[in-house]
């Protein structure tokens, strides 16, 4: 059992929710928003630790943010990062719990 560092926070930011996510969690799949600079390694050792879950694959997508008008200015919202992250068999994660 790996021990939990504070750097897998840094890593492994939220859990992303949204209705999509909701139906790949049937599969064996979980989104989460990652740092900017998480490579593939560290988020599989970081989800590891956290939620004591064996990890198969891991997929990243760079999401780049969204120019957005509020009240006549220009404003953009921030790039972010978020992993796919496939788990062994019938194991879950409960997200609702939080980190």
């Amino acid at each position: 059992m790996a021990e939990i560092k504070n750097h897998y926070y840094d890593t492994v930011l939220a859990p992303h929710i949204t209705e999509k996510s909701t139906l790949v969690a049937e599969d064996g799949k979980y989104i989460f928003k990652v740092a900017i600079d998480a490579d593939k390694a560290t988020i599989k050792e970081a989800v590891e630790a956290l939620f004591k879950v064996k990890v198969t694959k891991v997929n990243t997508i760079r999401v780049k943010g969204k120019t957005k008008r509020f009240r006549g200015t220009l404003g953009r919202r921030p790039d972010f990062k978020k992993a796919i992250v496939t788990l062994d068999g019938n194991t879950a994660i409960d997200i609702t719990t939080g980190l």
